[in-house]
């Protein structure tokens, strides 16, 4: 029986429920947003790090790291069906459930994280491809080769992430984030510099002091959630469970759409900032501080799509429609008032932000102009991360993905390119094209999560295909 079905309620939104709805959303996500701005405090250590080594290390680590980012955006999009499977059987009080299911989550994470760890280590071919300058190859090649190691801890990290997410516990994602944040500095000075006896390792050193500072929250975050109580009702390290194909397969006909979607978005990014890098080292450094700074605003709505997610979620599970609806549109409203508030710092002081980056004249009047463009999709940016995170709280993940695909790749880069390089826009027609991709990705995830959840809908997503999984293999070995 659909969630609709059970509970039809032609009910409007009240101010009253939505206020409460909002509370609790704040709540979840406060935690989260602080968690996402420390992962981008790593990156600043690494290249500050990197910078006062010298210049080759500086462009060495900013290449390696460009594509490690694929590599956790991909990590991040498989373990990301974690959360809403943990949330619908919280919803639906199916407690005894999610520790099996986590366990499986871990399996997944272990075969995924040795797979990014083969890719990562044999990059050659893509810094190929992307025509990295011969002088930085080896460094890069070192730097990746370092920090692969740390891909099976980064998908641990994110399983055990989705367990606490997924039942409402969100201030761990902030206490582990902000772990990696205080240990990376010290250890990736001491392993690139060569403090306390130990030898300069540069670029390499980097990637050592990244993929032990992963392992160190790994093993942190896993303690913690051995120790708490809060996890104990789900006994998530109860027993050894063998894989079980059934729930892996579950979990991933969820989890590969996600990935798919998310390395769309990030290839969209990527692939901007390389083409705009045969327009001059200006244009370059104008883009990388605007979208840094757009960077920077989107983890608000990063963080409200992820607690949105857990909020739709649970109402599903519980087979609330009313929940369902509140659930989604509060965070999407809340997701459209932070946007408001970064829009509006970009577009009145767009000059002050940028002379936190740099003093150079002509670097700083492109940049500034860029933000402008970046306050445009400020507003697009959060409705599509938003309603996608509410549409995979109810499991649906196959159209958006087809829909992101549409957007980024079938609107956002074609018009982008022409503009830029056939009409003679440069920087600023890439730009254009990232508006238009970002909006119509937000359009249509919008429309399809309002024509999931509206009232007296005869069909939605089923709640508990994971959690069925689970159940019929424990049947199997019963």
């Amino acid at each position: 029986m659909s969630v609709a079905q059970r509970n039809p309620s032609q009910v409007p939104l009240s101010a009253a429920r939505a206020k409460v709805e909002l509370r609790a959303t704040l709540k979840l996500a406060a935690p989260l947003v602080l968690g996402q701005l420390s992962a981008i405090g790593m990156n600043v250590i690494d290249v500050m790090l990197a910078g006062h080594y010298n210049a080759a290390t500086l462009a060495a680590v900013a290449v390696g790291t460009n594509i490690w980012s694929l590599m956790l955006v991909a990590a991040l999009g498989v373990m990301l069906a974690l959360p809403p499977s943990v949330a619908q059987l919280a919803g639906a009080g199916e407690r005894a459930n999610i520790g099996a299911l986590f366990r499986q989550a871990l399996w997944m994470a272990l075969g995924f994280g040795i797979v990014l760890l083969l890719a990562t280590r044999h990059a050659d071919p893509l810094l190929r491809v992307l025509g990295v300058d011969a002088a930085i190859v080896d460094d890069t090649q070192k730097f990746l080769r370092a920090i692969s190691w740390g891909a099976p801890a980064l998908t641990g990290y994110f399983a055990l992430r989705g367990l606490s997410e997924g039942v409402g516990l969100t201030r761990p994602t902030m206490y582990f984030g902000f772990l990696g944040l205080v240990l990376l500095g010290p250890i990736g000075y001491a392993l690139m510099y060569g403090a306390f006896g130990l030898l300069p390792r540069g670029a390499e050193g980097s990637g050592m002091a990244t993929a032990i500072v992963l392992w160190l929250q790994l093993i942190a975050f896993g303690s913690y959630v051995l120790l708490r109580r809060h996890y104990r009702v789900y006994a998530p390290f109860a027993r050894f469970d063998p894989p079980q194909w059934q729930a892996i397969g579950g979990l991933l006909r969820l989890s590969v759409p996600m990935g798919v979607a998310l390395l769309m978005e990030a290839g969209l990014f990527v692939s901007a900032a390389l083409l705009i890098s045969t327009l001059g080292a200006t244009t370059v450094d104008s883009h990388q501080i605007a979208i840094n700074v757009a960077s920077i605003t989107f983890m608000f709505p990063l963080g409200l799509a992820i607690a949105t997610t857990v909020r739709v979620g649970r109402a599903v599970g519980a087979g609330d429609a009313d929940a369902v609806r509140y659930a989604g549109f509060v965070g999407i409203g809340a997701s459209l008032a932070t946007q408001l508030v970064s829009s509006a710092a970009m577009a009145l002081f767009p000059h002050a932000i940028v002379a936190l980056y740099t003093h150079d004249a002509d670097v700083a009047g492109l940049a500034a102009s860029l933000l402008l463009f970046a306050a445009v999709f400020q507003f697009s940016d959060g409705i599509q991360v938003t309603a996608n995170g509410a549409l995979r709280g109810l499991k649906d993940t196959t159209l958006p993905m087809l829909f992101t695909a549409l957007a980024y790749w079938g609107i956002g880069m074609p018009l982008g390119y022409v503009l830029a390089f056939r009409l003679g826009f440069g920087a600023y027609g890439m730009w254009i094209g990232l508006i238009a991709g970002l909006t119509a990705a937000a359009a249509l995830l919008l429309a399809r999560f309002v024509r999931l959840t509206r009232p007296g809908r005869a069909h939605a997503p089923a709640p508990a295909v994971v959690g069925s999984a689970l159940r019929a293999c424990e049947d199997e070995q019963g």
